[in-house]
């Protein structure tokens, strides 16, 4: 053979081997991730095929799918009620993507995941019926919580202390997700994210912000764990005024006629003096306040709902200013409504912190469970007598103290306000909290519940927990307590 043509003819066939070699390897290895891959329109095309698997909200789905006119995407997401549960469903949009539980389960609602195909499926590769996703929502609670926050800019979550199941998450300014799910809502879109309220923003999750007063309850447990007083009912060291370590900086108290020379806990629970917290703090040393703030779930980075919370946080390399400062739930602690309804559960439940969660199966279209999230999945995180002790103290707050509006006939109501200062020098107007429980002995259900109201229109003078936020919480615990 001409030498030419068999050196011609063996570089073809090594040509040939390495398309075969290439063709092999995408196929084999990299076929996922380019199916994957979010330019792939085959993807997208494949998601909204069929009409979406539905997130379900007390037996009811609060989600639908709408034909399309046109285009080559079959389907678009639907919403009933889409303003009162944006802030548990999240949004699936056709340009813009999924947030939040459509996010996390695209691929069960779109009928993609691989646990829904049966052998000859996987083989075939036939697009499944979609799966579904089961809320822990009490749609009672959902709709006490949206009406009552109103058009506030705020957040408030609801736990069953006991299980972890949440029953409410409402953030407001909220949206209406139907807006936004198809291919040409641009306009929709620009005015969601060019608000200034952000009605895109999770504020129940993902927006901590200082807890006030209402972070006192952190402090009050770490001095009953620590030793330092036998009682909620024992006199403290704490002078009036305090002036914060190594300052000239007097810290004074909201109620200036307060008791609050030496005040017990109860006593500066239900007066919410500053001076007892403060230097409290410092005498317990940042350190034990910091591990106690981290039992009740500060600081951690993987809180997941499943939807991820962004950590609540309580600062460490303080001076002792502002470690006293940190004692009231300010300088640098900041937390998510979801944090502070922890600390109440807890309390709520004999020292015992239940890992919240809003889901409670993953299902096929069968209603057969590919996951399900257990109840009742607690760590103990102050000892059964300080909680003890903390309920009776945020009882006195809520029956003789600044916490008046959360009571309810007929239950056990314990809570505590927070006022948090905003802006420098306290320029703005303050953030408005609540933490409370509430158990209805007749029937067995309790509730926990934590409200933030970022703003709420009203005047700096009329801005305060029990005025703005513990009627919010008081509605919502009576919604669970039915």
């Amino acid at each position: 053979m001409n030498k030419t043509i068999r050196r011609a003819s063996v570089f073809s066939l090594l040509l040939v081997l390495a398309l075969l070699g290439r063709a092999t390897w995408v196929q084999a290895y990299e076929g996922k991730a380019l199916a994957d891959d979010k330019t792939n329109r085959r993807k997208i095309m494949a998601q909204y095929a069929q009409p979406l698997g539905n997130i379900v909200v007390a037996g009811e789905s609060v989600t639908g799918s709408k034909r399309t006119e046109g285009g080559d995407l079959a389907y678009k997401r639907s919403y009933t009620d889409g303003e009162l549960y944006a802030a548990v469903t999240g949004y699936s949009s056709q340009a813009y993507g999924a947030t939040q539980l459509e996010g996390i389960y695209s691929d069960v609602l779109d009928g993609t995941d691989t646990r829904l195909k049966n052998p000859l499926d996987a083989l075939t590769g036939k697009q499944q019926e979609p799966g579904d996703v089961l809320t822990t929502i009490d749609s009672d609670v959902q709709k006490a919580g949206y009406r009552a926050l109103g058009d506030k800019k705020g957040a408030a979550v609801a736990i069953d202390p006991k299980t972890g199941r949440i029953l409410g998450m409402v953030s407001t300014p909220s949206y209406d997700p139907s807006k936004i799910a198809g291919l040409t809502d641009g306009s929709a879109w620009r005015d969601l994210t060019t608000d200034e309220d952000k009605p895109l923003v999770n504020r129940a999750l993902r927006q901590p912000l200082p807890p006030g007063s209402t972070f006192k309850l952190v402090v009050a447990a770490a001095a009953l764990e620590d030793g330092r007083y036998a009682s909620v009912d024992t006199p403290t060291d704490s002078p009036n005024p305090y002036t914060l370590p190594n300052t000239r900086t007097v810290l004074k108290n909201e109620n200036a006629s307060a008791p609050c020379e030496d005040a017990s806990l109860r006593t500066a629970l239900r007066y919410s003096c500053n001076n007892v917290f403060a230097k409290l703090a410092v005498d317990l040393g940042q350190d034990k306040v910091k591990a106690m703030a981290e039992k009740f779930g500060f600081d951690d980075t993987e809180r997941d709902v499943p939807v991820r919370a962004y950590p609540s946080v309580y600062p460490s390399g303080m001076d002792k200013a502002q470690t006293a400062l940190s004692g009231i739930g300010q300088f640098d602690v900041t937390a998510t409504p979801l944090q502070m309804a922890m600390v109440s559960a807890a309390i709520a439940n004999d020292g015992l912190l239940a890992s919240p969660h809003m889901v409670s199966k993953v299902v096929d279209s069968d209603g057969d469970a590919l996951r399900s999230y257990d109840d009742g999945d607690t760590r103990r995180v102050v000892s059964s007598e300080t909680a003890r002790q903390l309920r009776s103290a945020m009882v006195t707050v809520v029956e003789q103290g600044t916490g008046t509006n959360a009571a309810i006939g007929g239950a056990e109501v314990g809570g505590k306000t927070g006022t948090a200062q905003h802006g420098e020098n306290n320029s703005k107007t303050p953030y408005a909290w609540f933490t409370s429980y509430a158990k209805d002995a007749d029937n067995g259900k309790e509730v926990a519940v934590a409200v933030m109201i970022e703003d709420s229109g009203a005047a700096r003078s009329e801005v305060s927990g029990n005025g703005l936020a513990a009627p919010v919480a008081q509605k919502m615990m009576k919604a669970a307590l039915r």
